[in-house]
């Protein structure tokens, strides 16, 4: 009877679970998730619940002890300085893995993405800057730089298959240099007051996880603990952004294995012939001897995976489902019945055009003229149409666009002016890019059967 009942509710707890795994594994998941995420966010800044949302976010958390605070926040800080580093540790794994192995390990197949990347940074911040030249406004300039990944990939993913594998890895390459673009002016140009004691603390921490790398220490808990309670708590305190600490941390995660896939293999299989050598029972307990061998197939695994890859596998579901939703939900607030003339400022007009008109200039004009002048090659499978696409889709600037505007601003009209303009550049550029992709898979499905029946 209870081993029916145990059966009964595995099956329950299956029936939830393998749908939402499921939906977690799919590419698009992660904009959806993120759409909604903004949608709520505008709901309650609309709703009669306006002032107690903006109020809640507010609210300060921190440590006391001895009657002195430390630490002590707005839950709206501890979200953008807190949560957010997990978000740009995420994208500090990313970046080390493409640099060791990936796409931008090989700089002949990388200097396209990262000539695109560049271009569809400094188009966009003349534009602004342009039409911003003085006052706190002046200070946006690096709103309209970056590309959001989840968005971008999120739209290029509801085309499946029909999508060349080369240009997804185009698209995710650009946002990966984008990103690392995006950190490096967040560090050298939205960095306020500088400790340089508690900077020199996170370097000294930074420096011992790396040490730590190189003499071969593959426990994670020594990365964490070096990571969290030295390099981004002397980062907060110092007065450097938290989220720099997060992806220096990252690129000191050791990228290497102790067991190759061959070696695994070999002790797997010998470890599965001792298991099968033992007598096996129907009790849910095991022998001492079957619990060794699991425990060494879990070291040997472990081994065998990069500690990188292991975080990143890790992290990236909380990063994606978490981290951005919160961050989203907490952001992109805007409560439109009340800014009605937000639109006659040049802050919003500046990261429109700066989004829509010069990050697609940008990205397609650097890509074009590379190729033209037969310095770099397109990817398999793309063409002008395709280019125009990806372009369009790079105009999508929502999570890091948003974080640039809340380090840009403190007047309140210029951040949600900033919101205003990053909204109608993301949702026009993601939608006709869309279409001018739609219209290049379309076209290039057509030639593909004119010259099969040719």
């Amino acid at each position: 009877m209870e081993q029916q009942e145990g059966h009964e509710k595995k099956y329950l707890i299956d029936k939830f679970v393998q749908p939402v795994h499921k939906f977690i594994q799919q590419e698009k998941s992660s904009g959806i998730v993120l759409g909604a995420s903004v949608l709520i966010a505008l709901i309650f800044a609309n709703s009669p619940l306006s002032a107690d949302y903006f109020r809640f976010f507010q609210h300060k958390l921190g440590f006391r002890f001895d009657g002195v605070s430390y630490l002590e926040f707005s839950i709206y800080h501890w979200i953008n300085d807190g949560l957010m580093a997990i978000f740009f540790f995420v994208v500090g794994l990313e970046l080390k893995r493409e640099f060791v192995e990936g796409e931008l390990s090989n700089l002949r197949m990388a200097i396209l993405p990262i000539a695109a990347a560049v271009g569809g940074m400094l188009m966009p911040a003349l534009i602004y800057h342009i039409m911003n030249r003085t006052g706190e406004a002046s200070n946006g300039w690096g709103i309209p730089m970056a590309t959001d990944i989840a968005f971008a990939l999120g739209v290029l993913y509801l085309f499946g298959k029909r999508v060349p594998t080369s240009i997804k890895v185009f698209l995710a390459a650009l946002a990966i240099v984008d990103d690392l673009g995006a950190v490096v002016v967040i560090a050298l140009f939205y960095t306020s007051k500088i400790d340089i004691i508690n900077l020199t603390y996170g370097f000294l921490f930074a420096g011992t996880m790396f040490i730590g790398n190189k003499m071969g220490v593959r426990n994670l808990l020594f990365y964490a603990i070096l990571g969290v309670a030295g390099v981004w708590a002397a980062f907060v305190m110092s007065g450097v952004h938290a989220t720099i600490a997060a992806v220096i941390s990252a690129f000191t995660i050791p990228a290497d294995v102790r067991i190759n896939p061959r070696g695994y293999i070999n002790r797997l299989n010998a470890q599965l012939t001792r298991l099968n050598l033992i007598q096996l029972n129907d009790r849910s307990t095991l022998s001492e001897e079957q619990v060794h061998i699991f425990d060494t197939i879990k070291k040997d695994t472990n081994a065998a995976i990069p500690p990188l890859q292991r975080l990143e596998h890790a992290f990236y579901p909380i990063a994606t489902f978490i981290v951005l939703p919160i961050f989203a939900i907490a952001n992109a607030g805007v409560p439109f019945q009340v800014h009605a003339d937000l639109w006659t400022g040049s802050v919003a007009l500046g990261v429109a055009l700066g989004l829509f008109v010069g990050k697609p200039l940008g990205v397609i004009g650097t890509t074009y003229l590379l190729v033209k002048l037969k310095i770099a090659k397109y990817p398999k499978g793309m063409n002008l149409q395709y280019l125009m696409g990806i372009g369009m889709l790079a105009s999508i600037g929502f999570t890091m666009s948003i974080f640039i505007t809340s380090l840009a601003f403190d007047e309140p009209a210029h951040f949600v002016q900033s919101k205003l303009g990053i909204f109608a550049a993301s949702i026009a550029g993601g939608v006709l890019g869309y279409f001018i992709l739609k219209k290049a898979i379309r076209k290039d499905g057509s030639n593909n059967c004119s010259h099969a029946e040719t």
